[in-house]
């Protein structure tokens, strides 16, 4: 025990005996870089330091310990000697004179708490082992965070490349024999093992790395990147959300290259590109720390770099974020960890690029749009070298939503294989998305493929690709209401579609769930009778069409929902006929569907070619064709309604159908009127109601006879229309038959109107307006307005009128044909107010609309109003006819069935 205990004392003798030739050697070296520095700063902080070893030789040099911190300061004196060595202070920016003097405070500091120490009395003086150790680390942890400040603003700020300290010490120690050479190697271990941890080295590692070069052009991106910029140099934290090949990485690049960025941030802009290693923690904080010039090449957590990374402003951009925030990712949460920690300095603007929507809350999340229609044909000409602009390319880039990457790739396939506008068309046509993938640009598949890799992806199951096949399958997407009977196979299937939106694979617009249609065309089935899903989804629609929909028939209003989804329906059924043009099914649902649009949203439909070449023995084509009849007659078509109920009415006949043949001729009685065929409109209004006789049928006679009463009223017939419409009245109840007595009311205000009757024609046509508000008829009661417009423009009440003329564009919802007609009244009213601009402008508006709905007569009538407009703007005469005259005769030309 004895022999031990001396021992010990023998070592720490020898300890002791060793500090003050040590703590000389560190002198000496400071001595001669302070003598040789031929910079001011730098030798004011050698002198510091110099002072700083005496003072520690003189008061604590029996703790050898504290070397260590004594080294340091000649380890980093001796490489600021290297660095500035013939510089004049003048030559040293704003930082490098901010990092020295932050360096000589630290110094001073530490100097005066060992001096203070070292005038202690002898009993007092010497501290515990441990409370000395104490002290000592927390000196030298104090010393280490400020060098490594001091290093990082010294070699950026001032572009100072220091070289190897090793040189020096050895010059320095040159011909001083054994003992200091043994020396100068303890103390170079020492300073290494240190160095490795604090800051970053003098040896020619690069101070961390710039950005990879912006793009040379970013069209249609200015006010977004503005907005980003102006973000960024107020250091908020920013996340870039999008689909792949949206332009998310050219952004982010073309803000890192900003000038007022530059400005801001100088050398610290720093960008990571995530796909490019594997998602680990390890190895995110092993790329961040290379790129921020970090000599630590395996940091544990970001405290080892905290110091660099709090020691200027930065700006640091984690591109394709999704690689390593994918929550189902293996180390997902760590690596989230770590970014959520950097989105927290207070010094730092982190930048994210993601297709996922899974960011730190404090990164201000910004969807990335599509392109416009300027921005995307500037892309798309610049880089295929076509000179003039088409409106077929227009078309195209419309088709592909203005997505950045695909027209990238169109061009330049476009460019590759010298092909002009009508070849691409035809192409695009042909191939779709496969016209995408050339050589010179990454396939439009890359970049989708990658979210499909994905661990979250892949964690949905073997169903979410179908299921995305299927959102795809529909131009407008998927109602995200309709899930449940869509997909009712699904457990999970809301889960799943939040999922989607989170890979960006899909986002929600108005209620409905969509894609980008270039994702569309890539992930579109093959064969869409091969996948269940999709046909569960086609089974569901076509029951959802099974109502026979009319406004005074139950399930009227459940049935509008056709009015947001006749896009989807539409191409389902044009896609499952093109397959299988024999399969009646399909054929039942597509005479439901243009039913539908009759009533609630008349448009132009592409099916209108295929029902016409069905086989006339098919038993599907009369009533398509009729339906189809009345669709063209609800958008003002009155010769293409009539030729197709002609063929219908031939069908029904051969058929020995008597009812639907009456229907037929009921409406071939309207389509004659409307065309100007007033007798032939009469004969065929006779005929109509003999058969509904002699199928005691008292409401299609009801209805005849008020169809019958027009014609004869157009005819100038007007007490055998007032007739009609008695007898129509006596054949039908209010209560039952609602809609047929609002129409011999209507008929009646005609009638009157045209006898002078004023009062009357007002009391009928207000009446017939009590019935159909009833049961919100749009199509009766925008009519009847209609009806109540002209009365009180020709009584010259412009007021009433007025009132009338603004319901009727409120009753023009969903049907075009009702708008253009609502803007032709209003142009009218305003000329009869004198209102000559607006007039005009309406007008044009009504034109434009009722010419693309191929509304022969009433594009004409709107013309001759322009016309008389015109002249009335031009000449401003009180002379001018009347805008009125015109179109009196055309009373009744709306009335309905």
């Amino acid at each position: 025990m004895r022999s031990s205990t001396m021992a010990s004392k023998s070592q720490r003798q020898k300890g002791h005996d060793g500090v003050p030739s040590r703590l000389d050697v560190a002198i000496q070296l400071l001595s001669g870089a302070k003598d040789a520095c031929g910079a001011a700063p730098a030798q004011i902080v050698l002198g510091s330091a110099y002072v700083l070893l005496a003072a520690i030789k003189d008061n604590v040099g029996n703790k050898q310990a504290f070397i260590d911190l004594g080294l340091f300061c000649a380890k980093v004196c001796g490489a600021l000697n290297r660095g500035l060595n013939g510089e004049k202070p003048h030559e040293l920016n704003e930082s490098a004179h901010e990092a020295i003097g932050k360096l000589r405070e630290t110094l001073a500091e530490i100097q005066s708490k060992v001096t203070k120490k070292g005038k202690q009395n002898w009993a007092s003086r010497f501290l515990t082992a441990k409370g000395d150790k104490d002290a000592i680390a927390s000196w030298k942890r104090d010393l280490v965070m400020v060098l490594h400040v001091f290093n990082t603003e010294l070699a950026i700020g001032s572009s100072v490349a220091p070289g190897d300290i090793y040189d020096e010490l050895d010059e320095l120690a040159n011909g001083e024999g054994a003992r200091r050479q043994c020396l100068l190697t303890q103390a170079r271990s020492a300073m290494t093992n240190a160095m490795a941890t604090t800051f970053v080295c003098f040896q020619g590692i690069p101070l961390g790395e710039l950005p990879p070069p912006a793009p040379k052009a970013l069209l249609g991106r200015n006010d977004l990147i503005e907005e980003i910029v102006g973000r960024a140099e107020k250091l908020e934290s920013i996340a870039l959300i999008g689909a792949g090949g949206i332009g998310k990485t050219a952004i982010a690049l073309a803000v890192l290259h900003d000038d007022r960025i530059k400005r801001r941030f100088g050398g610290n802009r720093r960008f990571i590109r995530c796909d490019e290693f594997l998602a680990s923690r390890a190895n995110f904080l092993a790329q961040l720390s290379k790129v921020v010039g970090s000599c630590i090449k395996n940091p544990e957590d970001l405290t080892q770099l905290r110091p660099l990374l709090s020691s200027k402003a930065m700006i640091l951009f984690l591109d394709n974020a999704e690689s390593i925030l994918d929550p189902r990712g293996t180390e997902a949460q760590e690596i989230y960890t770590v970014v959520e920690e950097l989105s927290q300095f207070s010094n730092i603007c982190l930048g994210i690029t993601s297709r996922f929507s899974t960011v730190p809350p404090l990164c201000k999340r910004l969807e990335i749009p599509t392109l416009s229609m300027e921005a995307a044909c500037d892309i798309f000409y610049s880089t295929s070298g076509e000179e003039k602009r088409s409106t077929i390319i227009d078309d195209l880039l419309q088709s592909l939503d203005f997505h950045t990457l695909s027209i990238k790739l169109l061009a330049t396939a476009t460019s590759h294989n010298m092909w002009d506008p009508d070849r691409l068309s035809r192409e695009w046509g042909a191939r779709h998305a496969q016209g995408l993938r050339t050589d010179g640009y990454k396939s439009l598949a890359t970049t989708i493929e990658l979210s499909l890799a994905s661990p979250t992806f892949q964690n949905l199951g073997s169903d979410a690709r179908e299921i995305l096949g299927v959102v795809a399958f529909f131009p407008q997407g998927i109602d995200e209401n309709n899930l449940n009977w869509l997909f009712p196979t699904i457990s999970n299937r809301r889960d799943i579609f939040d999922t989607f939106c989170i890979l960006a694979l899909t986002s929600r617009t108005n209620g409905f769930i969509t894609m980008l249609a270039p994702i569309r065309e890539y992930l579109l089935p093959k064969n869409p009778k091969s996948s269940p899903l999709l046909c569960a989804a086609r089974d569901g629609y076509f029951t959802r069409l099974s109502v026979d929909v009319h406004p005074e028939k139950p399930g009227f209003g459940e049935a509008r929902w056709i009015v947001s989804e006749d896009v989807n329906v539409e191409h389902l059924l044009n896609v499952f006929i093109s397959i299988d043009p024999d399969w009646d099914e399909v054929w039942d649902a597509c005479f439901r569907f243009i039913q539908h649009l009759v009533w609630l949203k008349p448009r132009k439909i592409v099916l209108g070619p295929k029902v016409e070449g069905l086989p006339d023995n098919h038993h599907s084509k009369p009533r398509c064709l009729f339906e189809l009849s009345q669709l063209f007659e609800r958008l003002g078509n009155w010769a293409e309604a009539k030729q197709l109920s002609n063929h219908t009415l031939e069908l029904e006949r051969r058929r020995g159908d008597h009812s639907r043949a009456a229907e037929t001729l009921r409406f071939l009685c309207n389509a004659n009127r409307m065309l100007g065929h007033r007798e032939e409109g009469i004969r065929r209004g006779k005929e109509a109601i003999e058969i509904h006789k002699r199928l005691y049928d008292t409401i299609g006679q009801a209805d005849c006879w008020n169809y019958l009463g027009m014609a004869l009223f157009e005819n100038g017939q007007l007490d055998a229309a007032e007739d009609a419409a008695s007898r129509a009245l006596n054949l039908v109840s209010e209560k039952s038959q609602g809609s047929l007595v609002c129409k011999s009311h209507q008929l009646f205000g005609f009638v009157y109107d045209s006898k002078g009757e004023r009062e009357k024609a007002i009391h009928h046509l207000e009446t017939s307006l009590k019935i159909a508000s009833a049961f919100d008829r749009h199509d009766y009661l925008f009519w009847i307005h209609w009806s109540l417009v002209e009365v009180f423009c020709n009584q010259g009440r412009l007021d009433d009128a007025n009132t009338h003329a603004e319901q009727l564009k409120l009753r023009a919802a969903d049907n075009l044909y009702h708008l253009g007609c609502a803007m032709k009244m209003r142009a009218i009213i305003w000329y009869q107010q004198r209102r000559f601009e607006e007039a005009k402008s309406e007008a044009l508006c009504a034109l434009e609309i009722l010419d693309n709905l191929g509304a022969a007569m009433q594009v004409t009538s709107c013309r001759s109003d322009l016309q008389l407009i015109e002249l009335a703007m031009e000449s401003d005469s009180t002379k001018v006819q009347c805008l009125w005259t015109p179109i009196k005769c055309l009373k009744g030309f709306f009335s309905r069935r």
